[in-house]
């Protein structure tokens, strides 16, 4: 039963972070003004993140309950780590963003956005890429 439910919840993470990510997002921005793409873009992220939290909140306890705790246990660190950064983007540089974007993006506003914006992307490239690494690897190995 762990082993369907990781899988499950890996998939809807990684899969869901990719197709919004690398798809959709792309998209939007190619089809709609880019004011609006953000918007709805954001808001994407805004639910993957919280998706990202509960499926890595819930994978860190499967993997712990049939493995126990193990500094050596890659996996269970990457999980860690992606929940980090999620938390990092979601709690740290989304609330930035949104409080530049209220105040207008001009100027210095724009350049503080852009380097915040920058900083996320890494982020979610980084996490993509791990969630990758995951799912390639499977979760029940040491």
């Amino acid at each position: 039963m762990f082993q369907i439910s990781e899988k499950i919840l890996l998939t809807i993470w990684v899969g869901g972070m990719w197709a919004i990510g690398y798809i959709v997002a792309p998209v939007l921005f190619k089809m709609l003004d880019k004011s609006v793409a953000g918007n709805v873009a954001g808001q994407l992220f805004s639910i993957m993140s919280y998706i990202g939290i509960f499926c890595a909140v819930a994978l860190i306890i499967i993997v712990i309950m049939k493995q126990g705790f193990s500094y050596q246990h890659w996996q269970l660190l990457t999980l860690v780590g992606m929940l980090v950064l999620v938390l990092i983007g979601q709690f740290v540089l989304q609330p930035m963003m949104t409080e530049l974007k209220a105040a207008g993006l001009s100027g210095d506003n724009a350049a503080q956005f852009g380097k915040l914006h920058g900083i996320s992307s890494v982020l979610f490239l980084v996490n993509s890429i791990a969630g990758l690494a995951l799912v390639i690897s499977g979760l029940g190995n040491k």
